[in-house]
């Protein structure tokens, strides 16, 4: 399995703590968000993993190394000073992620999913963790059937930034710059978009409020990432 680690965004809504840092290397806990998820997936078993850059392409870079110490290979996608948005940065990585599914991850969330439980099911272009709906989002994205799958009847989840992607929810792309919900709705209309559903911890880093609420928590010992080893549990301790 592999795996691409969503980080270029910009982070507007959190500045100005994204002035002169990347949004995934921002802190909770005593570690950056990103390092949440390199833990998560080490403990998944992947083999390699793409991070996407682009705002403060050198300090992420550069807080990564290569990675070798969590066990797989990792590349970076350089995108330039102008992100391509979620789809057109995947598309640009499906070299490095391809033949196989491949999972995505939104370097800028916090969540206890195991990620070595997603499956693709027959069929299936994409599947996606969906999440109840926030005070901040409480419109959601998409609706879940009893079948898994997901489809236009029912009230409305909201998409983790965790899923499982074939390289074929992608055919007919080209290189650029485009967002991706427009593949995800043509794969829902097609009958071929899945779900499950996560009731356990999960956290929209979107606002610098949002991430100290998360740091205090993680702190307070109110719960932790299970995949981080025992010793980088303890608050303020970098992993």
């Amino acid at each position: 399995m592999k795996a691409m680690l969503l980080a270029a965004g910009r982070g507007e809504r959190m500045r100005p703590l994204t002035d002169d840092t990347a949004k995934p290397l921002l802190a909770a806990g005593g570690h950056a968000l990103i390092d949440y998820h390199l833990h998560a997936l080490q403990r998944a078993g992947v083999e390699s993993v793409v991070v996407n850059l682009s705002w403060q392409a050198a300090r992420v870079r550069a807080h990564l190394g290569d990675a070798t110490r969590f066990g797989f290979g990792l590349r970076f996608s350089e995108e330039g000073p102008v992100p391509l948005e979620t789809g057109g940065g995947i598309h640009r990585a499906l070299p490095w992620l391809a033949p196989g599914p491949f999972l995505v991850v939104n370097a800028d969330v916090w969540t206890d999913f195991p990620l070595e439980s997603l499956a693709l099911p027959a069929g299936s272009l994409a599947h996606l963790v969906l999440v109840p709906n926030p005070e901040h989002h409480p419109g959601g994205d998409f609706a879940l059937g009893g079948s898994g799958r997901i489809g236009d009847d029912g009230p409305k989840l909201t998409y983790s930034g965790l899923g499982l992607f074939e390289p074929g929810l992608f055919e007919g792309c080209r290189p650029g710059r485009f967002p991706l919900k427009p593949l995800l709705d043509r794969a829902r209309e097609a009958g071929r978009l899945s779900g499950e559903v996560w009731a356990g911890r999960w956290f929209d880093v979107g606002t610098p409020a949002r991430l100290e609420a998360l740091d205090r928590a993680l702190r307070a010992g109110d719960f932790f990432h299970p995949s981080l080893p025992a010793t980088a549990r303890e608050p303020g301790r970098a992993g």
